[in-house]
């Protein structure tokens, strides 16, 4: 079974910062990208950030400037780096990985969420 861990979510003043974290189950043996989804209330689920296993980043407009995304293939895991938050980065948080367990096909693998709330 595989299962992506986040932490780091909670409540930040606007202009403040926090970091995502996401580790990968082993069982999961390749990841080819990593990356972090969002979902306001009310509204579609949207990229923020991803990394390729081969460090190519990718964000969306809203968060360039402002949000860093790393990644450790090792370990498995993501962060993100999230600074001078707005209110509108307000939504749950979501790991994902594009990967492949051993002799399966590859597929998306998604975390529980965690809540980012910026009070303005």
């Amino acid at each position: 079974q595989v299962q992506l861990v986040e932490s780091g979510g909670g409540l930040v003043q606007a202009g403040g910062s926090l970091r995502l974290s996401c580790t990968a189950s082993r069982s999961l043996f390749r990841i080819d990208v990593m990356g972090w989804y969002r979902q306001a209330p009310g509204k579609q689920r949207e990229l923020v950030a991803s990394i390729t296993s081969g460090g190519t980043t990718n964000y969306a407009d809203s968060v360039k400037g402002r949000f860093t995304i790393s990644g450790d293939n090792a370990k498995k895991s993501v962060l993100l780096q999230m600074n001078s938050l707005k209110s509108e980065d307000t939504a749950v948080y979501y790991c994902n990985a594009l990967g492949k367990r051993f002799g399966a096909e590859s597929r998306d693998y998604w975390g529980q969420g965690t809540q980012v709330t910026v009070s303005s």
